[in-house]
């Protein structure tokens, strides 16, 4: 039998594992180029979109496992040390605080942490800001007029709000609002209020996502909601302006509901590709990182300084949230806590 030729072992080496020599300069095929594994808890195609791009930067290629952030969490708390994943990218920041507890993240760089604003991430450096989004209230001006729209979150545990309101307490991004209630009137008042808004809402006006709350508004079955500002945008996108009938209302400056919650990014500290995960982190908060998240259909907000959000957002300037950052929203065990005493979850 004639010998095999050199370069056909070469081509077929390379389409299994790579070939030495071989000049290959893509991905994980360079001999120098891990594979990244990233937990991921954002937006699959806002992920996908900064994967992409960063792996055309770097050659660095990213496998992805996406779940509810409660469910990674769990896994990753499961996995420990063993963990396969070098990475977790999640939508609100209180997973990643509640990781950082168990002592299961590593140190962000320094240089990656100065690029968004130091409150935006961990006090310690072990997670890191990515992006920001607001609480805000939707309506139908069909069902309720825009003066009739609470200016303080605490309103909407009143009397004229009854039958009015529609909730996702089943949500995250409700916990932020749960906890800096808390933490500017007490305990009792915010499971007052969270006992309030659950007889406004009924039992038949619990809905389990953001994405049905908004539907619901627009479509007149419901005359509001408290979500974030991205769902709004999000789904008027996707229906055109045209066909979308809710319309948003915005908080008293500094209310206690009126915050902003943070999406951020760690590394897991069993991660055997510590470098190249830096890389990633490094790259989803420079400039380049960050405006592929601003031109993404996500609509949150890029943190770093000098990137504009999308279009259709109003000014970030424009918001005048409270001061409560992620170190005070801390884990949200608490809040949750509270919703189930108050029966809504």
């Amino acid at each position: 039998m004639a010998p095999v030729p050199a370069l056909l072992i070469c081509v077929v080496a390379l389409a299994v594992s790579g070939c030495a020599g071989s000049g290959s300069s893509g991905g994980s095929s360079g001999s120098s180029d891990p594979t990244l594994t990233l937990y991921n808890a954002q937006h699959e195609e806002t992920t996908a979109a900064l994967i992409k791009s960063f792996t055309k930067q770097t050659g660095i290629k990213v496998r992805v496992k996406s779940d509810d952030e409660s469910v990674l969490t769990a896994q990753l708390e499961q996995e420990g040390s063993k963990s396969p994943a070098d990475l977790f990218y999640t939508e609100n920041s209180n997973w990643l605080q509640q990781l950082d507890n168990r002592g299961l993240l590593s140190k962000v760089d320094a240089s990656t942490l100065s690029a968004v604003p130091a409150r935006d991430s961990a006090t310690n450096g072990n997670w890191v800001g990515i992006s920001g989004r607001f609480s805000v209230m939707i309506y139908n001006p069909s069902k309720i007029s825009a003066s009739q729209m609470p200016k303080s979150v605490l309103a909407l545990a009143g009397p004229q709000y009854k039958g009015k309101l529609e909730l996702a307490p089943g949500e995250t991004d409700f916990w932020p609002i749960i906890t800096s209630i808390e933490r500017a009137k007490g305990r009792t008042a915010a499971l007052n209020w969270l006992k309030g808004i659950k007889a406004n809402a009924g039992s038949d006006d619990n809905t389990a996502d953001n994405e049905t709350l908004v539907a619901d508004v627009s479509k007149g079955l419901a005359d509001m909601g408290l979500i974030n500002h991205y769902y709004f945008f999000r789904l008027r996108d996707e229906m055109g302006a045209k066909n979308f009938h809710a319309k948003l209302s915005l908080f008293a400056p500094r209310d206690p509901g009126y915050v902003e919650d943070i999406s951020g990014a760690a590394i897991l500290k069993s991660s055997k590709n510590q470098a190249a995960a830096q890389k990633f982190l490094a790259f989803m908060t420079s400039a380049a990182g960050q405006r592929v998240l601003a031109n993404s259909a996500s609509f949150e907000y890029p943190l770093a300084q000098g990137v504009a959000p999308n279009p259709a957002l109003p000014p970030f300037a424009k918001f005048e949230p409270n001061s409560i950052t992620p170190a005070q929203i801390g884990t949200g065990l608490d809040a949750r806590d509270l919703l189930r005493q108050a029966g809504l979850l």
